[in-house]
């Protein structure tokens, strides 16, 4: 694979990724295939997709209850379904449409119609953002409001780049993970980060390998492992202009072994 010389998404790790990354990962992504319980206006796995990113984030809802609701039409209060109905729709947006700077804008105003303003959805950020825990201690501090628009430049340039290049499955898995974490490390929404992160992670893939790709269970492995999924970020540093992505092996490994081992 030559890719041109990419602006902030970094390249170096690959060599070591590859020495890494399971071997049987073609076998694996070829043997993926949609869930029987699947129809043509119900997705199992977009399904599994929008919980287990929603759990992520601290959403109370469980997939049994979803499916019901979105297969079945059993009816649940609104407050339990609606921020997971947003993000399936994203889902199913991105299905049909490619993965481009407009296209990404309108996913997150499908994902955040229940998190942010309206006149926020779709919108970068203009104010400072820090990543918190559950007890108000900061853990990260992400791109400054001053910066945020020059680094989504950079990322845009770098995702057409990657579109364009031919590559084996190593390398879109590579990439892949890469675009997940670059992003959330910018975080430039006022909210929904996570959500879009690994909405985007999944949506090159497919752009990529096909349909194969929404079949992986990569949200799912993250929310099972949350606690490993969030150290693996922040082992890249505590604030954005220090960030080192030589520390960035463990993330990128996860996406792989989701699908060779999940």
């Amino acid at each position: 694979m030559t890719v041109h010389k990419l602006q902030i998404i970094p390249t170096d790790l690959f060599s070591t990724y590859l020495e890494q990354v399971p071997k049987s990962l073609q076998k694996a992504f070829d043997a993926l295939q949609d869930a029987e319980i699947s129809t043509d206006t119900f997705s199992f796995y977009t399904s599994v997709s929008s919980v287990y990113s929603s759990k992520i984030e601290g959403e109370d809802i469980e997939l049994d209850s979803y499916i019901k609701h979105k297969k079945f039409g059993i009816e649940f209060l609104p407050d339990y379904t609606k921020k997971i109905d947003d993000l399936y729709n994203a889902y199913t947006f991105a299905k049909s449409n490619e993965i481009n700077e407009k296209n990404i804008a309108e996913a997150h105003k499908l994902l955040s119609k229940h998190i942010v303003a309206k006149n926020r959805q779709g919108k970068l950020r203009t104010q400072n953002m820090y990543v918190s825990t559950p007890d108000g201690r900061i853990e990260y501090v992400a791109a400054s409001p001053f910066e945020v628009e020059t680094e989504m430049k950079k990322f845009y340039a770098d995702l057409s780049i990657l579109l364009k290049t031919e590559m084996n499955i190593e390398e879109v898995f590579f990439y892949a993970s890469l675009i997940h974490l670059v992003f959330v490390k910018i975080h430039p929404w006022n909210d929904g980060n996570g959500r879009s992160a690994r909405l985007y992670e999944k949506w090159f893939l497919a752009q990529k390998l096909g349909e194969k790709a929404w079949f992986v269970q990569s949200e799912k492995m993250y929310y099972n492992r949350h606690q490993t999924y969030y150290s693996n970020i922040r082992l890249l540093g505590l604030e954005y202009p220090e960030l080192d992505y030589n520390q960035a092996l463990p993330f990128l490994l996860m996406l792989p072994n989701a699908v060779v081992n999940e």
